[in-house]
């Protein structure tokens, strides 16, 4: 790393001679999977965007003008190069930096991000207040292909070719291809729209023509035509010109120099909105994240040599495969039974469903709102929609659970994958508050399971319910091996499960929080302290005589779950119990995440320090007992 150790800040890199910068970016990918193998991480769209990355910072005068990164995982380099070379060994764990843009980490970092489709909204909104508080500064938004797919985006380019506003899109394209001959008219037309003497000639013959009689005119009007022809011909940007964002490109996002003769033309020349279309290869001078980009997308620690992941594989099975597999099976006894995910098959387990049913499942992108719309109209047509999201993407389409599935009492399943802790992505990630957003939706089932077998029947029982949304929630990780063929239990609605009896009080535990009750009460046996187990299964609705009779009989009880305790499941036991029909005697604890965002780290690290360890909740419940 001798010139990357030279680059403490933007103004460094600045410094150096433009055919130096192919060499630097050599040094920042082999520092990227160097950190990344240790630690885990989003290595391949890291990868990719090295050189538009350096071409940014080289063309921009950041902090002052701002660059945006869609989602930010591809953010790495940027970070690096920003006054985080040191820190950068320290991503993703607890207590060091973020493996995305932060607000509080870096001024370089605008904009706090985490989620897709967000950077053109955020950048206009910048952009704006610039424009009001007389500033000069400028306004970029990197966002990838598959970003795009977000309505959000859609809704940023739509506002922003309204507005005469000084910004600039990058389109980050490492999906789509182009053949080499429009590629190479592509990159001379981009050249010649760069060119300083051809954007002033064409000028002044424009205006020239249009102060001419009739005649120049009527050949104004034919130059427009075919100059609009063309582009559509030998442009795929016509969809930006159209929608009022000058377009550049697709510009060869490894050539450093093509990189920066774009972005100098368009920081200092070009006004306006401008989209510039840059095309990479993901996993970029990495070969197995170059030939594998979908498994490096986001991967745990690995070898360098040989690309293998370095994380044992447990002989469990993941609650993710067990949901897949449960479906499948479910798939071939009910031919109704339809699929969609948002952009992540692989992750939440449906390629399993897909690859036995493909024409009965729905990648729609990273498009969650559209997902659960599209659901809506699916369960309409009289088929059994099952949306698989992870928890804290779902947080997108609350309005759509509410307006196109709940007011109806439309019969669509949600499996909600990464509910809880995810670790070292952090609090854009974590998946803390589904049962708090999803308890007031009216018409709503709230299921959450303790292991793969309560998990498979859940999903058989969901498809038996009647009508309304069912949602069932569970956690990244892994659980007993999965069961096969085995038959399927109909769990009765809103009913919980004692588990053990005991007599100094009860411990009412949802979902994997239930084995942590488990471990709890096994440490407090030790000090003759005897508790009654419950796994709720159940968030709403819950069984009220149920719940009555435990909470009558007991002096303390105390309700833990992995997600926040305000609106969430113990929230749901306090205000049972003030019902006037309620018989409660109980004193009531609530054990679960406080009203924080929880930072990166390993999961086990993060629940102690948050007190949610089996020594810290066994330690809580012993105090609470003591109270009289």
């Amino acid at each position: 790393m001798n010139l990357l150790s030279t680059i403490n800040t933007p103004a460094d890199l600045r410094a150096l001679p433009i055919s130096q910068l192919p060499l630097l970016a050599q040094e920042i990918r082999e520092y990227i999977i160097e950190v990344v193998s240790k630690n885990g991480g989003h290595i391949a769209p890291s990868l990719g965007v090295v050189d538009l990355t350096l071409a940014l910072h080289y063309c921009y005068n950041t902090p002052d003008d701002k660059i945006i990164f869609d989602v930010g995982h591809q953010a790495y380099a940027h970070k690096i190069i920003t006054g985080r070379r040191e820190a950068f060994g320290t991503m993703r764990t607890f207590g060091g930096i973020s493996g995305f843009p932060r607000t509080t980490e870096s001024p370089y970092d605008p904009v706090s991000v985490g989620h897709a489709s967000t950077s053109i909204s955020a950048g206009l909104g910048l952009a704006m207040g610039r424009d009001l508080l007389q500033q000069r500064h400028a306004v970029v938004s990197v966002i990838g292909d598959g970003s795009l797919s977000g309505g959000l985006a859609f809704e940023g380019l739509n506002n922003l070719g309204s507005l005469s506003t000084n910004m600039t899109v990058v389109l980050n394209d490492n999906e789509m291809s182009i053949s080499r001959n429009v590629g190479a008219l592509s990159r001379y037309l981009t050249r010649l729209l760069t060119d300083r003497r051809f954007n002033r000639i064409k000028t002044d013959v424009w205006e020239l023509l249009g102060h001419l009689s009739n005649v120049g005119k009527r050949v104004r009007s034919l130059v427009q035509s075919v100059d609009e022809s063309l582009k559509h011909f030998v442009i795929p940007g016509k969809l930006f010109e159209d929608m009022g964002l000058r377009y550049f490109g697709p510009v060869d996002g490894h050539n450093i120099p093509e990189l920066i003769e774009v972005f100098k033309f368009i920081r200092y020349s070009a006004t306006g909105p401008n989209l510039v279309h840059v095309l990479t290869k993901k996993g970029k001078g990495y070969s197995f994240a170059e030939q594998n980009a979908t498994k490096y997308h986001g991967i745990g620690s690995f070898s360098i040599e040989t690309g293998d992941s370095c994380v044992s594989t447990p002989s469990s099975a993941s609650y993710s495969e067990i949901f897949g597999k449960t479906l499948t099976t479910l798939g071939r006894q009910q031919g109704d039974i339809v699929a969609i995910t948002a952009a992540m098959p692989d992750g939440t387990g449906l390629n399993f469903f897909r690859d036995e049913f493909p024409k009965r499942f729905f990648d729609v992108g990273i498009a969650e709102s559209h997902a659960v719309t599209f659901a809506a109209g699916l369960a309409l047509a009289g088929l059994k929609p099952v949306v698989a999201i992870y928890s804290t993407f779902l947080q997108r389409a609350f309005d759509q659970i509410i307006h196109d599935i709940a007011l109806d009492r439309l019969r669509v399943v949600f499996c909600i994958d990464r509910a809880g802790l995810v670790g070292e992505d952090g609090p854009t990630h974590h998946g803390l508050f589904d049962l708090s957003y999803l308890r007031v939706v009216p018409n709503a089932v709230i299921m959450a399971p303790s292991s793969g077998v309560e998990l498979r029947d859940m999903i058989y029982s969901a498809m038996t319910y009647q009508e309304g949304p069912v949602f069932i929630r569970y956690p990244r990780g892994h659980c007993e091996p999965f069961t096969g063929e085995s038959a399927f239990s109909l769990i009765p609605l809103g009913q919980g499960l004692v588990l053990r009896e005991g007599d100094d009080g009860v411990l009412i535990a949802a979902g994997e929080a239930v084995a942590w009750a488990q471990a709890a009460a096994a440490l407090l046996a030790q000090q003759k302290i005897s508790l009654t187990i419950v796994d709720a299964r159940f968030v709403k609705p819950l069984d009220v005589p149920f719940y009555a009779a435990l909470l009558a009989r007991h002096t303390h009880c105390v309700t833990l779950e992995s997600n926040s305790i305000l609106g969430g499941f113990g929230s749901a036991i306090c205000e049972l119990a003030v019902e006037p029909s309620s018989q409660k005697k109980a004193k009531i604890l609530r054990l679960g995440f406080p009203d924080c965002f929880v930072e990166q780290g390993p999961a086990a690290e993060l629940k102690k320090h948050l007190n949610l360890d089996t020594a810290s909740i066994a330690r809580q419940i012993a105090e609470f007992l003591k109270r009289k």
